[in-house]
């Protein structure tokens, strides 16, 4: 998508939240990837999208500096809790401030570690599931979630940079690139499993879109 398409789009969306705008641009000041910040048109999307959902309990797996994290506890009701994981300490300061200053800071729960490890612990069963940490272990969360009970009919995944900024088909990259071989693995087995119903959005770098049946 050109910059003038983006810049339209950005434009004729709803205003970005003040807070989620600074968030961005401290992101970008004191943060190596700051391009892994949700951003304005995908951060209103995933607000807008859990308010229709109504969800309790959302787990999200990766929380880099928060952004997402505040859109979706925007997005919840008043006693939702929102689990979130990252395993980057060095992320915790940036997170602390914003989520502090948010009014929907009461509703995180935030954890420092592997999700492989950590999600099984939590005894929780969740509503909605935000997938963004590491792309090789993409399927691996998949089958934690879907074996593991954490999730029930009507339960939805989100999954995170689907199409992998094209290298999906890359054919180069389908065998050598772990990150791109995890999404690949994972996109599969998501259109294989009877257990959901899926559709890939091209929202930014593509949101696998995933409900429970």
């Amino acid at each position: 998508m050109n910059e003038e398409l983006e810049r339209y789009i950005r434009n004729l969306s709803s205003a970005e939240d003040p807070l989620l705008a600074e968030l961005d641009s401290e992101s970008n000041l004191r943060v190596v990837q700051h391009k892994m910040v949700s951003g304005h048109v995908q951060g209103k999307f995933l607000t807008m999208l859990t308010e229709m959902i109504r969800p309790k309990r959302v787990l999200e797996i990766g929380t880099f500096t928060g952004y997402s994290t505040l859109c979706f506890a925007a997005g919840m009701p008043a006693d939702g809790i929102i689990d979130t994981i990252e395993i980057e300490d060095e992320l915790e300061s940036i997170q602390n401030e914003f989520f502090g200053r948010s009014p929907h800071g009461s509703k995180i729960r935030r954890h420092i570690g592997s999700a492989l490890d950590i999600v099984p612990t939590l005894g929780e069963s969740y509503d909605l599931v935000f997938i963004d940490g590491d792309k090789r272990e993409y399927p691996e969360y998949y089958k934690m979630l879907m074996d593991g009970g954490l999730l029930h009919s009507g339960s939805y995944i989100l999954a995170d940079n689907i199409l992998w900024y094209g290298k999906v088909t890359a054919e180069a990259l389908k065998s050598s690139d772990r990150q791109t071989r995890g999404i690949l693995e994972f996109n599969q087995m998501v259109h294989d499993d009877p257990r959901v119903e899926n559709v890939i959005v091209p929202l930014r770098d593509g949101i696998n879109l995933i409900k429970v049946l």
